[in-house]
């Protein structure tokens, strides 16, 4: 349990970032400004988290760790499953959610991305 902890600790690190469970109790789906940026379910050993990733940085992804996998129930093209077996280091897991966030901030409204980079400022 104390897994599932650090990574939702390090989730909701996130501005603005909110948990749901839309698909179910043991799935948690976490969003920014509404849009999807990580899901994982919490009950699976080892745990995989689905994080959306750029197409291209995503194949190298999946050559480079066994552990990285085209996102499961996702667009394969833009999501990866990744397999939190210790196979990858802490910091580049944490990478691929930075990235995840990224994106998905990056395709937001305008007014909801200066809302976001106005209050890293505030910092």
């Amino acid at each position: 349990m104390k897994e599932i902890e650090l990574l939702r600790t390090y989730l909701f690190q996130k501005k603005e970032t909110t948990e749901g469970q839309p698909f179910g109790p043991e799935v948690f789906v976490y969003k920014v400004c509404g849009k999807m940026f990580a899901l994982f379910n919490w009950q699976e050993r080892p745990l995989r988290i689905n994080l959306k990733c750029d197409p291209l940085l995503a194949e190298i992804l999946r050559q480079k760790y066994e552990a990285v996998l085209p996102g499961y129930h996702m667009n394969k093209r833009h999501w990866n499953t990744v397999i939190l077996d210790g196979s990858i280091p802490d910091d580049e897991v944490q990478e691929m959610i930075d990235e995840s966030y990224a994106l998905v901030v990056k395709g937001l409204k305008k007014v909801d991305r200066e809302r976001l980079q106005a209050q890293s400022l505030e910092w």
